[in-house]
C-alpha cells in the first residue's frame, strides 16, 4: 500500500462515515424537541403533529432494502452521494415549510435520503478500510454515533429552537451535509456487480415494509387494538410472504435468502431487533418521565442522557478489542443483559428518584451494554459477507434496529399510557405516570433479556479473528476507479 492510498484510508474517510450516521441519527431526535413550537407557529392539528416525527421513520425503515440493494448494483459511495443530496434538499425544504403537508413530505424525502446514506455507509466500511484494525474502529465510532447521536439530537434541538427557532433543526443539516457530500470523494467505490434491479421484488418488499412500520406507528398512537393496524399487519405479512416466495425463485432477487443461511447472521438480525426495542424505548419513557414528572426542561433532559452518550463510547470503543478475544455471543449477550439489569433498575423509578444515585448510574449501564452488543451484532452480520451482498446485509441490519426503534416506542408508550389510564384514581398524576413507565420499562427488561438469549444461543461461538482466518476481509472489494 501506498503512502497516499494509506491516507486515503485514514482520518477523513472515517470522519466522513462517522458524521454521515451522526446526521441520521440525530434526525430522529432533534425535531421531537421542537415539535411544540412547530405546532405553534404553523397551527399544526395535534392528530398531524407526530407524523413529523413518523413520516421520517416510515420512509427511513421501508426503503433500506432497496438503498442497499441500489448500492450494490450501481455504486456504493454514488448511492450514498445521491443520498446525501436529496437529504441536503429536503432539509432544505423542511426548513422553509409554510404548512404541515410541505413539513411532513420534507420528512418523507428525508428518509429516502437517510435510506440511500445508511447502509452503503456501513458497507463502505469494508470497502475503504483494508486493514482489519482500522476497519473495527471505523465499525466501533459507527456503532458510537448511533446512541451518541440521539443525544446530539436532544441537546442541538433545544438550544437551536431555544435562540434561532425551530426551522434551524433542518437548517443544520445543510452545512453538514454538504461537508459529508464534498469528504465522501476519500470514499473507495466499490467494484460493481453485474445484475438488475428486481423491479418486482423492490415493490413488494416496500410496500410491505411500508405497511410493517406504518403499523407500527399505528400502534404508538392508537394502541394495539387500532382496526387500521391490525389491518396493515395482515396486509404486511401477504406482501412480505409474496416477497419471500418472489426472492426463492429470482436470479437477481434484492435480498439474497443465502443470507439467513448463516445461523450467526440470522440470529444477529433478530437479536439486533430486540436489542433496539430496549434502549431506544427506555430512552423514549425516560426522556418522559424527566420532563412530565420531574419536570426538566427539554435542554435539562438533553444534559440529563450525557451519562448514555459516555456508556454508547466506552462500549463501542472497548466491543472490538473484546471481539479480538471473546466470541461474538458472550459480547453481545452480555452487553443484552447489561442493558436489560439497567432496564429492570429503571422500572424502580419514583415521583423523587435520585438523578445521580439512581438515573445516571443506569443510563451508563444502559448504554454500556448496548454498545457491546451493537458492535457485535453488526460484526456477526456484516463481516465475511461476499463482496456483492455487503450492500444489502448492512441494509438488513439497518432494517432491524430500525424497526426495533420503531417497535420500541410504540409498545413501550402502550404499555406506559395502558397502566396510566388504569391506575388508582386517588394517586397524584405524577404517581400514575410513574406506574405506567415502570410496567413499561419492565417490559423493556424483558425484552433485552431475550435479544440476550437469542445472541447466546444463534451467534458463533469463536472470537472473530479466529472465526475470520484468511476471510477476514471477505467483505471488501476491489476498488473501482
Amino acid at each position: 500500500m501506498t503512502e497516499k492510498a494509506g491516507q486515503r484510508r485514514g482520518l477523513m474517510p472515517l470522519l466522513v462515515i462517522a458524521t454521515a450516521q451522526l446526521m441520521l441519527v440525530l434526525d430522529d431526535s432533534i425535531v421531537n424537541i421542537a415539535l411544540p413550537s412547530i405546532q405553534q407557529e404553523l397551527g399544526i392539528d395535534a392528530v398531524h403533529l407526530p407524523w413529523i416525527v413518523n413520516a421520517y421513520i416510515l420512509a427511513f425503515g421501508a426503503l433500506l432494502l432497496l438503498g442497499g440493494r441500489i448500492g450494490d448494483l450501481y455504486g456504493r459511495r454514488r448511492a450514498l452521494q445521491t443520498g446525501l443530496v436529496i437529504f441536503v434538499l429536503a432539509s432544505l425544504v423542511g426548513g422553509l415549510g409554510l404548512n404541515s403537508g410541505a413539513l411532513i413530505g420534507a420528512r418523507a424525502l428525508q428518509g429516502l435520503g437517510a435510506a440511500l446514506v445508511a447502509p452503503n455507509a456501513l458497507a463502505l466500511i469494508a470497502t475503504t478500510f483494508a486493514e482489519r484494525k482500522t476497519r473495527d474502529a471505523a465499525l466501533a465510532l459507527y456503532g458510537a454515533m448511533s446512541g451518541i447521536g440521539i443525544v446530539i439530537g436532544l441537546l442541538l434541538g433545544g438550544v437551536l429552537t431555544g435562540t434561532l427557532g425551530w426551522r434551524w433543526v433542518f437548517f443544520i443539516n445543510i452545512p453538514i451535509g454538504i461537508l459529508v457530500l464534498l469528504g465522501s470523494r476519500t470514499l473507495v467505490e466499490a467494484q460493481r456487480h453485474p445484475g438488475s434491479l428486481d423491479i418486482r421484488g423492490a415493490v413488494l418488499g416496500t410496500s410491505g415494509m411500508v405497511a410493517l412500520v406504518y403499523a407500527i406507528t399505528r400502534f404508538g398512537e392508537d394502541g394495539f387494538t387500532d382496526p387500521i393496524g391490525l389491518g396493515l399487519i395482515g396486509a404486511a405479512l401477504v406482501l412480505l410472504a409474496a416477497f419471500i416466495a418472489t426472492q426463492a425463485r429470482s436470479r437477481t432477487p434484492l435480498v439474497p435468502l443465502s443470507l439467513f443461511r448463516d445461523r450467526g447472521r440470522a440470529g444477529a438480525y433478530a437479536s439486533m431487533l430486540l436489542l433496539a426495542v430496549g434502549p431506544m424505548g427506555t430512552f423514549y419513557v425516560i426522556t418522559l418521565y424527566l420532563q412530565q414528572v420531574q419536570h426538566y426542561s427539554p435542554l435539562q433532559t438533553g444534559a440529563g442522557w450525557l451519562p448514555f452518550a459516555a456508556g454508547i463510547v466506552v462500549g463501542a470503543g472497548g466491543a472490538p478489542k473484546l471481539l479480538n478475544k471473546v466470541a461474538p455471543r458472550v459480547i453481545a449477550s452480555g452487553g443484552a443483559l447489561l442493558s436489560a439489569a439497567a432496564a429492570f433498575w429503571f422500572s424502580f423509578i419514583q415521583v423523587d428518584t435520585n438523578y445521580w444515585l439512581r438515573l445516571a448510574p443506569a443510563m451508563f449501564v444502559l448504554a454500556l451494554g448496548f454498545g457491546l452488543g451493537v458492535i457485535a451484532l453488526t460484526q456477526a452480520a456484516v463481516y465475511n459477507t461476499a463482496s456483492h451482498e455487503a450492500g444489502i446485509a448492512s441494509a438488513l441490519l439497518n432494517s432491524a434496529q430500525q424497526i426495533g426503534v420503531a417497535l420500541g416506542l410504540a409498545v413501550l408508550a402502550g404499555i406506559a399510557a395502558t397502566v396510566t389510564g388504569t391506575s388508582e384514581p386517588s394517586a397524584t398524576a405524577g404517581a400514575q405516570l410513574v406506574a405506567g413507565y415502570g410496567s413499561a420499562l419492565a417490559v423493556a427488561a424483558g425484552l433485552l433479556a431475550a435479544a440476550g438469549i437469542l445472541a447466546a444461543t444463534t451467534l458463533p461461538s469463536k472470537p472473530t479473528a479466529q472465526a475470520d482466518g484468511k476471510s477476514a476481509v471477505a467483505a471488501v472489494d476491489q476498488p473501482s476507479h
